[in-house]
């Protein structure tokens, strides 16, 4: 058995309109359907609740939950706000850009563009507090097979050391290869 894709990821929201008028307006992904219960269908729970299914391109979803009866929403307090977010592939550098010209012009806050060698990436906050990420590839060839190749090597050192293994920083042609830390 292996897994054939992922079928949707859900986050919490603290307004399902909201969060549609964000995904949709902004970053021109699809409302395909909502779900609202009274009780919680694997629990049996009375606890109402609004799920809303936002299309990421190529069959991704991404989803969100409306909690109306439960405490505000917060986050971790204990990992670092730019450890847990949302990455989503945009086209191209032109893309990426104009979409950042979009969410600033909407009064959103965006933190790059971030070169991480073979991407280059943009963050900023939904409305609910989730960090996300807009990201372009701009690997040269080779760079991601090279990355395979020694991705057991790194993890292997990484779990000996706890430090940044000797792999993150290899020469490609004159390109040199970073850390992929955000």
């Amino acid at each position: 058995m292996a897994i054939k894709r992922i079928h949707h990821v859900a986050y919490r929201c603290r307004d399902a309109r909201e969060t549609v008028e964000f995904y949709r307006d902004l970053l021109g992904m699809e409302f395909q359907l909502a779900i609202a219960e009274d009780r919680v269908p694997s629990t049996g729970a009375p606890d109402p609740y609004m799920h809303i299914f936002m299309d990421a391109g190529q069959g991704n979803v991404l989803a969100f939950f409306e909690l109306p009866n439960s405490p505000e929403m917060g986050r971790d307090e204990n990992t670092p706000a730019w450890v847990q977010h949302i990455a989503l592939e945009v086209e191209s550098m032109d893309e990426l850009l104009a979409m950042k010209a979009k969410l600033e012009g909407a009064g959103v806050e965006v933190l790059g563009p971030t070169d991480h060698t073979i991407f280059q990436s943009i963050y900023f906050f939904d409305p609910n507090g989730h960090r996300i990420e807009l990201a372009a590839n701009t690997a040269e060839p080779g760079m991601h097979r090279e990355l395979k190749r020694v991705a057991e090597e790194m993890l292997e050192e990484w779990s000996r050391t706890k430090k940044a293994p000797r792999h993150a920083a290899w020469m490609h042609g004159d390109v040199k290869f970073k850390s992929l830390d955000p």
